[in-house]
């Protein structure tokens, strides 16, 4: 396979090298100005790591073996791939309800795999696939096809298709009733329903199960509010539904959850993440701080949105929105509410979303925390704590190399020079 691509000129046109299939079978020592220890919030100099295989074996100035292959990087920062856990790799900017509907799903798939692709050129190596929007399983062969390196792209935890009620949030309900325009999410209008649809998408190859939990959303002078469509009840019958199953962490249920009294639901049924978070009760943070239940904020895609509306009224309304939950995200970060980071990209281009820890920095959160909710944080939601988003001895050798001081200057991480996945150099 690797000959086969490399003599048609795949890799070249997707930006990775030839040798970019399969881990060096020699040792590597990988050598720049600094190097981020994400855990200590600091960065320290040198910085070097040296790579056997798919793993990083040491860490530190002075451990390089004898006979190992030195790539000096020079002035730039390594550390930890970076981790975005809401990405959309079916979507791409446009409209998003046209694009489900009049693209194929082969034709969604193609797309899928080159925003994978752009995401990893982009410095992220570890990612949460929250909802095919309409592409059913597809994800599942998307994630396989990366895993067996035939594409280049992410690790991936995937969803499927979300879930949501009849007439719920991503349901066709704009269309003529007469064309009977597909949900871009499965069905499911109570427990048993949940818990049925949640075994047909594992049984394709779901790793985890996001359910619309509120929508659609009203913001008018300066108050929010958003019906929800579960019941703790019956979000606790999907929690219980993917604990049954035993995977463990990375593996359970997400949310779309932006307001009251839906976020508090979802908090109180045991999810493990609540996505857009938009505003939250001070009940609901004291859960999240307590269970330890990160919010996501993406930031990113509601920036996109806003600086691409169709009038300036509209961007206003949009930025209008924007400031309020960014008022609400300080809220949440002074009530100790865990944060991850995911963006939501897909309706914006892929490979440009560590935008959003610019966000959450201009927004209140030192970069030192971004950069732990991202690594940190992230990790554990997507079950691979211990695994990645930390340059240790042991981890996968997932590593990047950014411009500048990521503590200083938020903005290095949007300046990927070398990427590697599992020892596996895909640029440089």
């Amino acid at each position: 396979m690797k000959k086969i691509l490399c003599a048609f000129g795949f890799a070249a046109a997707f930006g990775v090298s030839c040798f970019g299939q399969q881990a060096s079978s020699q040792v590597l020592v990988l050598k720049a100005a600094r190097m981020l220890d994400v855990r200590a919030g600091r960065v320290v100099s040198p910085g070097e790591v040296v790579v056997d295989g798919q793993r990083i074996v040491s860490v530190g100035a002075g451990s390089e073996p004898a006979g190992a292959k030195v790539i000096d990087l020079g002035d730039v920062t390594l550390m930890p791939g970076m981790i975005d856990v809401h990405v959309h790799l079916f979507l791409h900017p446009g409209a998003e309800d046209l694009q489900t509907v009049e693209e194929s799903v082969p034709h969604r798939t193609l797309i899928a795999i080159d925003a994978a692709r752009a995401d990893l050129m982009g410095g992220f190596t570890a990612e949460r696939d929250m909802g095919t929007e309409g592409a059913g399983s597809a994800d599942t062969a998307v994630r396989e096809a990366i895993n067996s390196g035939m594409f280049p792209g992410p690790r991936m935890r995937m969803s499927g298709n979300a879930i949501s009620i009849v007439g719920g949030h991503e349901d066709a309900i704009h269309y003529n009733p007469a064309q009977h325009i597909l949900s871009n999410a499965d069905y499911a209008n109570n427990a048993d329903e949940i818990v049925q649809v949640m075994r047909e998408q594992r049984k394709e190859g779901a790793d985890f199960t996001k359910i619309y939990e509120t929508g659609a959303d009203q913001f008018s002078k300066g108050v929010f509010t958003t019906p929800y469509q579960y019941t703790v009840e019956e979000l606790e019958a999907a929690v219980a539904e993917a604990n049954r199953l035993g995977k463990g962490p990375g593996h359970g249920v997400a949310v779309h959850a932006t307001g009251e009294p839906g976020t508090g639901f979802a908090v109180e049924a045991g999810v493990m993440s609540v996505d857009h978070a938009y505003n939250l009760s001070p009940a609901t943070m004291k859960m999240m701080h307590d269970k330890g239940i990160p919010a996501v904020p993406t930031f990113a895609i509601a920036e996109y949105f806003a600086e691409h509306a169709g009038s300036p009224a509209a961007t206003a309304r949009r930025m209008e929105q924007q400031e309020f939950h960014a008022a609400e995200f300080k809220k949440q970060l002074a009530a100790g509410v865990p944060m991850a980071v995911g963006s939501d990209v897909g309706p914006f281009p892929h490979g440009t979303q560590a935008r959003e820890m610019e966000l959450m920095v201009k927004y209140g959160m030192p970069a030192a925390d971004v950069l732990k909710a991202d690594l940190l944080n992230g990790a554990k939601l997507l079950g691979w704590e211990g695994q990645i988003g930390e340059l240790k001895a042991g981890f996968f050798a997932d590593v990047i190399a950014v411009e500048g001081d990521p503590l200083q200057d938020i903005s290095a991480v949007t300046k990927v020079k070398f990427v590697m996945k599992g020892g596996v150099i895909y640029k440089q």
